[in-house]
């Protein structure tokens, strides 16, 4: 049967037969494209700016890991992507064991390889920690949050402990940007995509287990809010996990080394003496270093009472996580990485639907309502729109005034902390020496584990006893480590004898700090000095007693 031209309009898109429209659908489409990308582009230049400012306020690195990534990733670009690991022999990350936790981390950094490798450092961090506010923007813009760029500018402010962790040049940031985006598609539902970002988050950083558990904490919020329960998220992310796992290059030492590595740290941080990033705040600390992080927090609270409505769904899951990163802030400050940002979100999720509900009243509408009686109602519709202009300003201006002096405070507060970095030549002399005077592989007795990364940047000619964990050397043995602590500590005297037999070493580095050690080495006529500088002390240990 023949059709009648008003049937075939109707099942044909209305685009084809108004081309007109289409044109200017698709040239809609586009300047909203554009605005989009000229925005963030914008946002991503002021976050890149106030980083750089930040980062280039001192010639230091913020921190000792940076300098091992570093030289890692120029490794990586000079010798092959998996360069063999001989620099800590008497640890689980010897040549045989050895696995890149961070390798895709490496990799990203390889492009600032090229020149001076200090420089390079700080300008990744900067631009891993850029990239990962703008995933928070991206966050609030895709969740059509009120003045998106206005909340993200608040990652600024929120903490100066949070600001020095991202300026280092480390998996962090990248962590953070993962778990953003990640957070943007469990709320969009686009799940599929959630397999690649798990098993990519495998090869960035041994923190992936995160991801699972922002999986679960997305179906178990969905699942008592909304009765319905949707195991997709769980599913994709434990797929990628897995998949992660095994198409790895360093399969089967990952799966080793995860345990090792992650269970110690998580029933027992305080049984060895790691980082300081592993053991918690004190609370005027913390009150001190982030406060705004706090009253982000309970600000989201508040505007739970203001809007005297439910929590919708994503409100929900921020707080979740939100209170998740205290808990875990609680128990080691290496969290405030997450905590500071997953506050601020769960405020912007919080405050949204007041923002919105203070734009779009029933006056506001007023002006789209009455386009086709504009004659008509030409002076009531131009005092709405005037009372809507002003309202949206007084409300950004609000904003804004509650975070331009937190932006200030936190930045001059974190330049101050970076300024306090250690000189990046500390070890420079003394790894020169030891590269010059030593043969090719001699290990290197030295007293403090976290120095390797210094040692390892300056010089690769020699190789270490421990570094990056202390529980390396523990896992690996036991009785060796309690041995090297009693030496480092000075409790172990004429240490030369216990070095050469049991370490394998003839060459000891040390700084000036260990005033136990350095008495015994004093006394110790097998000791014999062979450089002194500013900062470390080399010595040599006779074959032969004199």
């Amino acid at each position: 049967m023949e059709k009648t031209k008003s049937q075939t309009l109707s099942v044909h898109p209305w685009f084809l037969w108004n081309p007109t429209g289409w044109f200017q659908t698709a040239g809609t489409q586009a300047t909203s494209l554009w605005g989009s990308a000229r925005t963030g582009l914008l946002v991503w230049l002021v976050f890149g700016l106030f980083l750089a400012l930040v980062q280039f306020s001192s010639p230091d690195l913020p921190d000792n890991d940076g300098f091992y990534h570093i030289k890692l990733a120029y490794l990586m670009r000079t010798e092959g992507i998996k360069p063999e690991f001989t620099w800590l022999p008497l640890s689980i990350l010897n040549e045989r064991e050895f696995y890149d936790h961070h390798f895709l981390f490496h990799v990203a950094l390889i492009p600032f390889t090229f020149g001076d490798l200090r420089l390079g450092a700080k300008w990744a961090a900067v631009f891993f920690a850029s990239l990962a506010f703008l995933s928070t923007w991206l966050l609030f813009k895709n969740q059509r949050i009120p003045y998106a760029w206005l909340w993200a500018f608040g990652l600024m402010a929120v903490s100066e402990a949070f600001i020095y962790r991202m300026s280092i040049p480390r998996a962090q940031s990248l962590s953070l940007a993962v778990l953003m985006i990640g957070l943007n598609w469990l709320l969009n539902k686009k799940f599929a995509r959630l397999a690649f970002l798990a098993g990519a988050y495998v090869w960035l950083y041994d923190a992936f287990p995160l991801l699972i558990i922002f999986a679960g904490v997305y179906v178990l919020v969905t699942w008592v809010t909304e009765r319905h329960l949707d195991i997709r998220p769980m599913l994709y992310v434990g797929i990628g996990t897995v998949l992660g796992l095994i198409i790895n290059p360093y399969f089967p030492h990952n799966i080793v080394f995860a345990g090792l590595h992650i269970l110690p740290k998580l029933f027992d941080t305080t049984a060895v003496s790691v980082g300081n990033e592993w053991y918690p705040y004190e609370t005027a600390q913390l009150l001190k270093n982030s406060p705004l992080a706090l009253a982000a927090f309970l600000s989201g609270s508040l505007a739970l009472g203001l809007s005297g409505k439910r929590m919708d769904l994503r409100t929900t899951i921020s707080f979740c996580l939100a209170c998740l990163f205290g808990l875990m802030l609680f128990q080691s400050r290496r969290f405030i990485e997450y905590f500071p940002a997953f506050s601020l979100v769960f405020a912007a999720f919080a405050w949204a639907p007041i923002f919105e509900k203070a734009l779009i009243s029933e006056e506001d509408k007023k002006p789209g309502e009455n386009r086709s009686y504009i004659n008509k109602w030409i002076g009531s519709s131009v005092l709405v729109w005037l009372r809507f202009c002003l309202q949206k300003r007084l409300l950004a201006m609000a904003l804004a005034l509650a975070m331009i002096p937190g932006i200030w405070l936190t930045f001059k507060s974190a330049k101050t902390s970076l300024q306090a970095s250690k000189p990046y030549e500390t070890y420079a002399g003394a790894s020169t020496w030891l590269a010059a005077n030593t043969p090719a592989g001699e290990r290197v007795f030295q007293t403090d584990w976290d120095d390797f990364p210094r040692l390892f940047y300056y010089n690769t000619h020699n190789t270490y006893l421990i570094g990056l964990d202390p529980t390396y050397m523990l896992i690996y043995d036991a009785d060796l480590y309690h041995s090297w602590v009693d030496i480092t500590q000075g409790e172990t005297e004429r240490p030369s004898e216990t070095i050469v037999n049991d370490f394998g070493a003839q060459y000891i580095l040390t700084d000036l700090r260990h005033g136990g050690f350095l008495a015994q080495a004093k006394k110790d006529p097998r000791l014999v000095e062979k450089y002194r500088d500013e900062y470390a002390v080399v010595f040599q240990i006779l074959i032969a007693e004199p």
